[in-house]
């Protein structure tokens, strides 16, 4: 069963990768009515960069602090939330991310379109799955969670995720959780994102 936390962050990770600036507002005001801290809610964003781009990270981080400041001039008290642990390693990046990749995964990740760019395989391995996922502030069936509404909210990405649908069964997300994950797109995103990660959905289950 997803935690309230996780429900709150499918539609803030949705509406940001899409640069819907106005549901973004009210999905982080519910979030953070919800007692979602600002710390995990800002770690959602920043891993929006990922898959949606710089520009609509940043957007939606200043919607973000906007929303924060104005609450906080209101009286509102939001929890912080604590921040990611320094790293504390002697190995690389892109060892640190290659195992985190291979455990979510499943298993070692390769084949022939990273033999053919191979710069993308390191990026991926040592930023993505090292910079960002070793962050121990929001734990990988979360993160995945975040990932999952984000590609079904990012038009042409069905392959990648499907991918993370199963990356996040891996995390010890069951089939009630990622349908429901596609109920929260469905109802408070857009029809038709939902639309998109339920057909995506019955293809990994189905396939």
């Amino acid at each position: 069963m997803l935690t309230l936390k996780q429900k709150r962050l499918v539609p803030v990770a949705a509406f940001a990768t899409e640069g819907n600036i106005d549901g973004l507002r009210n999905a982080l005001t519910q979030a953070l009515d919800d007692k979602v801290a600002i710390n995990a809610i800002k770690e959602v964003l920043v891993q929006t960069y990922a898959y949606a781009g710089f520009p609509r990270s940043l957007n939606a981080l200043s919607a973000f602090m906007d929303v924060v400041n104005k609450r906080h001039n209101a009286g509102k008290k939001d929890e912080q939330g604590r921040d990611a642990s320094p790293v504390q390693t002697d190995k690389t990046m892109l060892k640190v991310g290659t195992g985190i990749q291979t455990k979510l995964v499943g298993q070692p990740v390769t084949g022939p379109l990273f033999e053919f760019a191979p710069a993308i395989d390191q990026f991926l391995k040592s930023h993505l799955f090292g910079d960002i996922f070793v962050r121990d502030n929001l734990d990988y069936k979360t993160r995945e969670v975040a990932t999952i509404a984000m590609l079904a909210a990012l038009q042409g990405a069905q392959s990648q995720l499907k991918s993370h649908y199963q990356m996040g069964t891996n995390t010890g997300l069951e089939k009630k959780d990622l349908q429901e994950i596609v109920t929260i797109l469905e109802e408070k995103v857009c029809p038709e994102v939902g639309k998109h990660a339920s057909e995506v959905l019955d293809s990994f289950l189905n396939g």
